[in-house]
């Protein structure tokens, strides 16, 4: 059910995978106060959403990396002859609508990630990665890459600003640069990230509802960035895909019985606080108990016998269609590591996507859920005249990143 039907009974869904003596989480929401609460959220995220000009800025500069790229490795008249003869774009499964490539160009650079997902926030980065047939490339690509712009950044007359450019030999080998002083991660060969894109845009195209997906997404993201400071793997935190599979959890075994994201965010740190983090995987097969692993067979996602959003055949088909490796083999089978904040990938089961929480933080974002819900809860106890104001206060650095887009 979707924003214009029904409302939600303290005797809805009864999830599974909650802390031993949880009470309920599905608490009744008061139809007039709940809407007003609603409309003061929507103008919120209104201020804070991707606008013309905020993606008009973000694809200049995505298309300014993108040329940058085709230029460094433009040949010689007669090896550009050579490779227009030999060269075959690398064919990917995910979509490649937001793709680059030059006429005679080596690689094809993409975006992925919050910029072609429309939910970034006004603080967010840029995602690309670079593919390429040529293998040669994957040894030299981040040296080039990296020279390239730190020639830009020297280059007075250069058409950006580049500034800081840095080489992150991690996991995944990463350029890092400000442009026009947005942050802008470069990888190469990252199929991973497509396939992601492409798995969430049809996610959101099944809930519908005017992207309340979507809108959740960067109302959440707000939240947890700007109000909590929980957000960012490379920090030690959440990473937004992980966050982006907890919210879509939520759309699953509430399904999507929401009136606005507000509820969702509600709902959201209703259950996350009181989950099982100890005992459990959040996999969107159900939860996964962690005494079982590797075996990552899922409990069902609620002891009722009320419908889920997603089907097993969808969820099924999604991790076949966008499976990282062909065939939907992992990658060298190894299997699924546990850590103090587990989220099974739903397209590769045996990737941790709350790898990157560190034990610390964890105790951080679990204390963040349970303050958020119990502050987010005085909607429900506050006179209907101070509902408006209960929302500013529970999002006020939001209000304050709000207003400060406006006067940009």
């Amino acid at each position: 059910m979707g924003e214009q039907e029904g409302w939600a009974e303290p005797s809805g869904p009864l999830p599974n995978g909650l802390l031993p003596g949880a009470g309920p989480v599905m608490r009744a929401l008061e139809m007039d106060r709940w809407l007003k609460a609603e409309d003061r959220t929507a103008e919120l995220i209104a201020c804070i959403q991707p606008n013309p000009p905020s993606e008009e800025r973000r694809n200049a500069v995505a298309n300014y990396v993108q040329q940058a790229h085709h230029e460094m490795l433009f040949l010689s008249d007669e090896k550009k002859r050579e490779q227009e003869e030999t060269f075959e774009l690398v064919k990917l499964k995910a979509k490649l609508s937001h793709c680059s490539s030059g006429r005679l160009s080596l690689v094809r650079v993409c975006t992925f990630g919050s910029v072609p997902l429309k939910t970034y926030l006004p603080d967010g980065d840029i995602d690309l990665t670079a593919f390429s047939h040529d293998q040669n490339l994957k040894d030299t690509w981040a040296s080039q890459v990296r020279d390239m712009l730190e020639s830009e950044e020297k280059n007075d007359s250069a058409e950006f600003h580049v500034k800081e450019v840095q080489y992150i030999q991690a996991e995944v080998k990463i350029i890092k640069c400000l442009v026009e002083n947005i942050v802008v991660d470069i990888s190469f060969n990252q199929v991973g990230g497509l396939c992601t894109l492409c798995f969430l845009d049809e996610v959101d195209n099944l809930i519908n509802q005017n992207h309340l997906f979507k809108r959740s997404i960067i109302l959440i993201k707000a939240w947890c960035y700007y109000e909590s400071r929980i957000l960012g793997a490379h920090h030690g935190l959440i990473s937004t895909y992980a966050l982006e599979t907890l919210v879509l959890y939520i759309f699953h075994v509430y399904n999507n019985f929401f009136h606005g994201p507000l509820e969702v965010l509600y709902r959201f740190l209703e259950f996350f606080s009181n989950f099982d983090w100890d005992n459990f995987c959040v996999s969107l097969w159900g939860p996964v108990p962690i005494s079982s692993l590797p075996d990552v067979t899922a409990e069902p996602p609620r002891k009722d016998s009320g419908e889920l959003l997603l089907s097993k055949l969808f969820l099924d088909a999604c991790s076949s269609v966008y499976a990282v490796f062909p065939g939907g083999h992992e990658n060298n089978g190894q299997p699924f590591v546990s850590k103090h904040f587990n989220v099974i990938d739903p397209l590769r089961v045996n990737n941790n996507l709350g790898r990157s929480v560190s034990k610390g933080n964890f105790f951080r974002i679990r204390s963040a859920f349970a303050f958020g819900a119990k502050r987010l809860a005085r909607l429900l106890d506050c006179t209907k005249e101070n509902v408006i104001y209960e929302v500013n206060q529970f999002l006020h650095e939001y209000m304050g990143k709000a207003r400060q887009r406006q006067s940009a």
